[in-house]
């Protein structure tokens, strides 16, 4: 199997070649190992990954016989995930925010898919897009206005549904 870098870079280079392309057989990525190791080396260092999910695992279990055991339940089409343990956080207005934190494995699941996305997508995008992106922020998204923007004032943002 080729190396992940290798297959997302193709992706990505197909996906500027011809914008009417149909990627196929997407499916059969999740079979190779490396993207499981360079999704892992993406989410190792993220702060919430000591926290239990409903299978209480955490990412000290991770190893390659976990990455073999995804990979199986892929090929047989047996891989569901778990549910989400839901708690609550408190926010700054005193109100509880819900929060959901799913199972390492499914961190893990979720991430290679991640990358497989956005190798096709992200070079379709067009730059004065900035949510959720590599590199992209609201930060950036302001630069971007104060320096397109030359006669604004104000940009107002707001929360109608939380104002109702």
């Amino acid at each position: 199997m080729q190396k992940a870098e290798v297959v997302l870079s193709m992706l990505g280079q197909r996906s500027i070649q011809s914008s009417d392309f149909i990627f196929d057989r997407l499916y059969r990525n999740l079979f190779n190992p490396d993207f499981y190791k360079l999704a892992y080396s993406n989410i190792h260092t993220a702060e919430g990954n000591m926290t239990p999910g409903t299978d209480g695992n955490t990412i000290d279990g991770f190893n390659i016989g976990m990455i073999d055991k995804i990979i199986s339940q892929m090929k047989q089409e047996t891989y569901y995930p778990k549910p989400v343990r839901r708690v609550y956080i408190p926010k700054k207005n005193g109100k509880l925010r819900p929060l959901g934190i799913p199972s390492f494995q499914d961190k893990l699941v979720q991430e290679v898919l991640r990358l497989i996305l956005q190798a096709i997508y992200e070079p379709n995008f067009m730059d004065s897009s900035h949510g959720f992106r590599p590199k992209k922020s609201c930060h950036t998204a302001l630069l971007q206005i104060k320096s397109t923007c030359k006669g604004t004032n104000w940009v107002i943002e707001g929360d109608i549904k939380g104002f109702f």
